[in-house]
Order: structure tokens, then C-alpha cells, then sequence
């Protein structure tokens, strides 16, 4: 595979995946992803934070944002947490790999806009591809260049 068939092969993964997670089940949006985190004391007075997943927002009955389906769903003390498999596949292909890959890429387009000289992950004059094929690998999850 060449460099140019990753990358195709990368956009195509992930817009497919980002398509489907757009949309519950049902037909609600799920295109605004957003977090609220929960702090609170339990029974045992120890102190917890966690956050729930939502997939849009709604405007509540008091006119305020709110989000709006939960992403992850269920859960108890004998049933487990679950997410619809169109927004579980997404999330997983946005594991901390693509993150990260995706921050070396920002960096490097900074230094360049920047006119900065200092390129620590990859080479000047290759570092948008080096930095976009970092990118695609981790969203197709090979982690060596496929490529001769």
C-alpha cells in the first residue's frame, strides 16, 4: 500500500464511521458530542467525579442547553454499561493514538505557519505527510509504514 492508499484508505475509515455516529438509532443527531461531569459523595461519604456522554444537545423546558442522548447507556450493578455499535466503532477508532498523532500533526502545521525551524517529530520539508500518515496508521491500526 502507498502512502496515498493509507491516507485514502484512513479518510474513508473514518468518514464512514463519523457518518454512522452522527445518528442514534432512533434518528436523533449525534453530531455535537459533549461531555457533563458529575461530582458527587456516595453512601460509603467517599467522593467521586464521572462524567456522562451525550450525542447533541437539546433545549430544556427552562430554555436552557442541554445534552442530549446519552452515548453510553445502561448499566447497573449486574448489567453493563453499553453504547449504540455506530458510536462504540467511532470512539474506538478515535482511541489516544489518533489523538496523539493528531497533535504531533497540529504542532507541526503551527511550526510551519509559524515560520518556526524547530520540526522535533519529523523532517521539515516531509513533515505534513509524515505527520498525516502518523494520522491514518493509527486510525487503520498499523503502527509501520506499509510502504517500501
Amino acid at each position: 500500500m502507498t502512502p496515498a492508499d493509507e491516507l485514502r484508505a484512513a479518510a474513508d475509515k473514518l468518514r464512514t464511521l463519523a457518518t454512522a455516529a452522527s445518528t442514534d438509532t432512533d434518528g436523533t443527531p449525534t453530531v455535537n458530542w459533549n461531555t457533563k461531569r458529575n461530582h458527587f459523595v456516595g453512601s460509603d461519604q467517599q467522593t467521586y467525579d464521572h462524567s456522562r456522554l451525550y450525542g447533541d444537545y437539546i433545549i430544556n423546558g427552562r430554555g436552557e442547553r442541554a445534552g442530549w442522548p446519552l452515548l453510553l447507556r445502561g448499566g447497573g450493578p449486574r448489567r453493563a454499561a453499553y453504547m449504540h455499535t455506530q458510536h462504540a466503532e467511532y470512539a474506538a477508532a478515535m482511541d489516544p493514538t489518533v489523538g496523539l498523532a493528531v497533535a504531533v500533526w497540529l504542532e507541526a502545521e503551527a511550526a510551519t505557519w509559524a515560520g518556526d525551524e524547530v520540526h522535533t517529530q519529523c523532517t521539515p520539508a516531509l513533515c505534513t505527510l509524515d505527520a498525516a500518515l502518523a494520522v491514518a496508521r493509527a486510525l487503520l491500526g498499523s503502527r509501520e509504514p506499509a510502504h517500501d
